[in-house]
C-alpha cells in the first residue's frame, strides 16, 4: 500500500521542505542529528522558534487571530513531518502545543496579550507542573494547594517528573484551590514564575544520563491572581482540554518514522560476517513488520484528521494513538540497539558537547541511541500510563 496525497499538499510539502532547507542553520541541523541527549538543545530550540516567528510559521496550528498560519489539519501534518525528518529542534510542547491552546481558548485578555506573544517568539521555555508524589496517573488526588489571600494566590505542594523545569522560566500548574468539593471541581490552573521566592527546582537523574525530569517544590509560593487562567475550580476541564486538543501528536508518528530512517542506516551501516545487515533476512523482516505497524499508525492519524476537518473528532482518538505510538518508540528504538549489537553498549557523555567526530569504528549512527531507548522505556508510562489509556478507551469508546 502507498500513501499518495493530492497534488496541492505535494506541491505545499515540496514548499515546507524547501522553506526548511532555506532557513534552518546548518550548525543546528548538524547538532540536532547528533545529538546524544534525547532532547533538545534550549538554545538551539528557542533560537528556531525566533527564526520560524521571523516567518509567521512559529505556531501554525493556532488561530489565525493569535498567529497561526490557518493550515488544514493535513498541511500540519505535512509541516511536521518535514520538520522531524531534516533534523530541525522540537518546539517547546508546552508553551506551543499545551498552554498555548489553553490561554486563547479560556484565558484572559491580559494573560493572552502578556504570554501569547511570549511563547510564540522564543522568549521564554515552560514546563508542565501536572504530577505529584502518589498523584501521577490519578491526577484529580493532587494536593498541592493555593489559597486567595488579597490579591494573590500562596502555594504550597510538590510537584515531580516535571520536565526541563530547571531550564524553564515559567510553569503551568494544577492546585487545589478548594477542598470542600468533589476532587475535580476543586482544582485551578495557574501560571507561575519558575524563580519566584520558594520555588524550588530539584533535578532527578535518569538512567539514560540525563536529568530533564525534575522535583519542584513550592512554599508560601506568592503568585499574582491574574495568572489563574479562566475560573477557580476549571482546572481539571482545561487540563482535559491541553491534553485532547493535540490527539494525533499523541502517537509521536513523525519520531518514530525518523527513527525508523535512522535504524535503516545502521542496517546499511553494520556488518556481520561481512554481509550489511540489511541483507539479512530475518533483519529485513523485522523491518517489514515495523514498515507495517507504522503505516497502519499513520493512517490512523490520518483518518483523525480527516474526521478533525469535518469538525467531528473522536472522543478516544488520542487513547488510541498514545497506546500504539509509545509502544512503536520502544520497537523501533530497540530494534537500532540490536542492531549495534556490542556497540551500543559503549556510554556518551550527554552533556552539551557533540560526541565524538566520527570514524570507521564509531560511525556517527551510533552516539545517542542506546540514550534514547533507555528514555523511551518510560513512553508507555508518561503522559498517562498505557493502562490508564485502556481504561480511557474502554469508557469512551465502548461504555464500559
Amino acid at each position: 500500500m502507498e500513501l499518495r496525497l493530492d497534488p496541492e499538499l505535494e506541491n505545499f510539502r515540496q514548499e515546507i521542505r524547501g522553506f526548511i532547507n532555506d532557513v534552518l542553520p546548518p550548525d543546528m541541523r548538524e547538532r540536532q542529528r547528533r545529538k546524544v541527549a534525547n532532547n533538545a538543545d534550549v538554545t538551539d530550540q528557542l533560537r528556531w522558534m525566533r527564526i520560524l516567528n521571523e516567518h509567521g510559521r512559529a505556531v501554525p496550528h493556532w488561530p489565525v487571530e493569535f498567529g497561526g498560519c490557518g493550515w488544514t489539519p493535513m498541511q500540519l501534518f505535512i509541516f511536521n513531518e518535514e520538520l522531524y525528518a531534516a533534523d530541525a529542534p522540537e518546539f517547546d510542547w508546552g508553551g506551543t502545543h499545551m498552554l498555548g491552546p489553553v490561554i486563547y481558548s479560556y484565558g484572559s485578555p491580559y494573560l493572552r496579550e502578556r504570554f501569547l506573544p511570549m511563547i510564540r517568539e522564543g522568549q521564554t521555555m515552560w514546563a508542565q507542573g501536572f504530577s505529584e508524589p502518589g498523584s501521577g496517573s490519578d491526577l484529580a488526588s493532587l494536593r498541592t494547594s493555593a489559597e486567595l489571600v488579597g490579591d494573590k494566590y500562596v502555594v504550597n505542594g510538590q510537584k515531580i517528573w516535571t520536565s526541563g523545569a530547571a531550564h524553564a522560566d515559567w510553569g503551568f500548574f494544577l492546585v487545589r484551590t478548594d477542598k470542600t468539593v468533589k476532587p475535580q471541581r476543586g482544582i485551578s490552573f495557574l501560571i507561575i514564575r519558575m524563580d519566584t521566592p520558594g520555588v524550588t527546582v530539584r533535578q532527578i537523574p535518569q538512567i539514560n544520563g540525563e536529568a530533564h525530569l525534575c522535583e519542584v517544590f513550592l512554599d508560601n509560593v506568592e503568585v499574582p491572581a491574574d495568572q489563574l487562567i479562566g475560573e477557580p475550580g476549571m482546572g481539571w476541564t482545561y487540563a482535559k482540554f491541553l491534553l485532547e486538543h493535540e490527539r494525533t501528536t499523541s502517537s509521536f508518528i513523525y519520531w518514530s518514522k525518523r527513527e525508523l530512517a535512522r535504524a535503516k542506516d545502521i542496517a546499511r551501516g553494520e556488518r556481520r560476517n561481512g554481509r550489511p545487515l540489511s541483507a539479512d533476512p530475518a533483519i529485513r523482516a523485522r523491518f517489514a513488520r515495523l514498515e507495517a505497524d507504522l503505516l497502519a499508525l499513520e493512517w490512523s492519524v490520518l483518518r483523525v484528521l480527516a474526521h478533525e476537518e469535518l469538525e467531528t473528532p473522536e472522543a478516544a482518538a488520542a487513547s488510541v494513538l498514545k497506546i500504539r505510538g509509545s509502544e512503536l518508540q520502544q520497537e523501533v528504538t530497540m530494534l537500532q540497539v540490536d542492531l549495534l549489537g556490542l556497540k551500543g553498549a559503549r556510554y556518551f557523555d550527554v552533556a552539551p558537547t557533540p560526541p565524538p567526530a566520527p570514524d570507521e569504528a564509531w560511525p556517527d549512527y551510533v552516539p545517542g541511541r542506546t540514550t534514547v531507548a533507555l528514555i523511551t522505556r518510560a513512553a508507555t508510562i508518561y503522559g498517562g500510563t498505557k493502562q490508564v489509556q485502556k481504561n480511557i478507551l474502554a469508557r469512551l469508546a465502548f461504555g464500559l
